[in-house]
């Protein structure tokens, strides 16, 4: 069982950045897969980044590519999302999952929100 808690959220500028951190409880991180998804309202919750257990592999939403940028320290059971160039339309709920895979996420966070104005 592992529990998430994400954190970081909060109102930013167009074009301003925000790191968003998820701390992870329970056994087992440094083995999990671990993925960022978000929920725009009135939207279904979409796929941001993923990265594999040990990092070295990291995937990426078409719409996030050279902005945002996942990365987790084991040591600190915690991954993170660094997100630049921020546009209104990246405004939702965030939220934190691990999972067995990259393809397949078990478990999730409740989420932050992150508000982008114009």
């Amino acid at each position: 069982q592992v529990q998430l808690v994400e954190s970081g959220g909060g109102l930013v500028q167009a074009g301003g950045s925000l790191r968003l951190s998820c701390a992870a409880s329970g056994r087992g991180f440094s083995s999990y897969a671990m993925g960022w998804f978000r929920q725009a309202p009135g939207k279904e919750r979409e796929h941001v980044a993923r990265i594999n257990w040990s990092g070295g592999t990291t995937y990426y939403a078409d719409s996030v590519k050279g902005r945002f940028t996942i990365s987790r320290d084991n040591a600190k059971n915690t991954v993170y999302l660094q997100m630049d160039s921020l546009k209104p339309e990246d405004t939702a709920v965030y939220y934190c999952a691990a999972g067995p895979s990259t393809a397949s996420m078990t478990y999730w966070g409740k989420g932050t929100l992150v508000t982008v104005s114009a």
